[in-house]
């Protein structure tokens, strides 16, 4: 796999891009005062649609089916059920233009199907988010509204432009509470420029990794950890990137996240970068999405909730077996993080023995989070054997044997 294939994450990019003008003279007009609320929803659902159409071409079809199903079930079916239908609807739809589209010969060079099928998978975040809203009261009955303005927030909620393409996600109350204030522009334009700043600096770092990468030659044995950490090192200044042109065009919208509640901060970044817990890093990685997972999985399954979570997180991702193989190693893994931490913090006594656990756990997380996230990314059977049997597979094995020897012997600590 070259470390530039990624699914979905830079083609993108230049919508993003060129969408900032229309956001910013969206907010513009909302904050001045020259948009109704109708209108503010029926701009945001127009813009989004418009996208869609200009970012997937054809493949746009792909994305408003499913959101207009979304919508008929949400006002069709009983709150108390409404969840159920829907999520059955967006996970059986997203797999099956998964399987569709891996299995046609696209052209390489054709990113629409990409796109479309990230923009699916954030609808299903959104709609399954909102139908678990409904379910547990957190969005009361618009009855005193007309039909236009009980169906308007729902359509205009799933498919805004400003998070058509990208996230973090917000809830459905939030989102109308954003559409219906008039925000200040100064500010949000500040913030979006922050981050752009730092999305210019994270592209710069990939840029020169890239270069690195490119003059490497091939590797054997252990010598191809330092190529392997390299590699995941791109990938997630990749993500990194994708995160920060999101939140700034949210940002740019007056659709910004709360504090804290977005994919990415400059703590959120030192906190990935720095962390010696696997289970720290996998809750900040993409908060939104770990936060919706756990709403969504995790504390809806009566048993195995860790491993049915990463298992589900396979399933939305596309079920590439290197997707299946990477988050299945990445539950194993979180587990044996749990146990050991639990172990090895109580033999850490003094205060050169706790620098020594904190230097060599730290170096054993980069590289487990280095061969997760290669395996996620691999897309072919026989380049994924290649990497089981390589040695960099020691490291998860030695972190599966360690989980097998303390499972009996302590309870875990969260």
């Amino acid at each position: 796999m070259r470390c530039t294939d990624l699914l979905v994450l830079l083609p993108a990019a230049p919508y993003r891009l060129a969408a900032f003008p229309f956001v910013a003279l969206f907010h513009h007009l909302r904050a001045s005062g020259h948009l109704s609320l109708t209108a503010r929803y029926i701009l945001l659902l127009t813009g989004g649609c418009l996208l869609a159409v200009a970012a997937m071409g054809s493949y746009a079809v792909l994305l408003l089916i499913p959101a207009a199903g979304s919508v008929l079930i949400l006002l069709s079916v009983s709150p108390a059920r409404a969840h159920i239908w829907v999520f059955a609807l967006q996970m059986s739809w997203q797999t099956l233009c998964h399987l569709c589209l891996s299995r046609q010969e696209l052209d390489p060079q054709d990113a629409r199907p990409a796109i479309a099928l990230s923009a699916i998978m954030l609808l299903t975040q959104k709609a399954t988010s909102l139908a678990l809203d409904i379910h547990e009261g957190l969005v009361p009955p618009q009855l005193d509204q007309g039909p236009l303005l009980h169906v308007l927030p729902l359509c205009s909620y799933l498919l805004f432009f400003p998070a058509l393409l990208g996230g973090p996600l917000c809830s459905f109350g939030r989102f109308r509470a954003q559409a219906e204030s008039r925000g200040a522009l100064p500010r949000a334009l500040r913030a979006a420029g922050r981050r752009c700043l730092c999305a210019l600096v994270l592209q710069g770092l990939r840029t020169g990794l890239a270069r690195g990468l490119a003059g490497r030659q091939g590797c054997t044995g252990l010598g191809c950890l330092p190529h392997l950490w390299a590699q995941a090192l791109h990938l997630r200044l990749a993500y990194y990137l994708h995160w920060v042109l999101d939140e700034a065009l949210l940002e740019a919208a007056g659709f910004g996240p709360e504090m804290g509640q977005g994919d990415l901060s400059l703590c959120d970044l030192w906190t990935l970068e720095t962390t010696h817990r696997l289970a720290v890093f996998t809750r900040t990685w993409n908060k939104s999405t770990s936060r919706w997972l756990k709403r969504l999985v995790f504390q809806r399954c009566p048993a195995q909730p860790l491993l049915a979570t990463f298992a589900f997180s396979a399933w939305w991702h596309g079920l590439r077996p290197g997707q299946v193989f990477g988050f299945l190693c990445w539950a194993v893994m979180v587990e044996a993080d749990y146990r050991i931490h639990s172990f090895l913090s109580t033999q850490a006594t003094t205060q050169g023995v706790k620098l020594l656990y904190h230097g060599t756990t730290w170096f054993f997380t980069q590289l487990i989070v280095a061969y997760i996230l290669v395996a996620v990314e691999t897309e072919s059977f026989s380049m994924l054997c290649l990497l089981w049997t390589s040695s960099s597979s020691i490291l998860p094995l030695s972190y599966s044997i360690m989980l097998l020897l303390l499972l009996a012997k302590k309870p875990k600590q969260n």
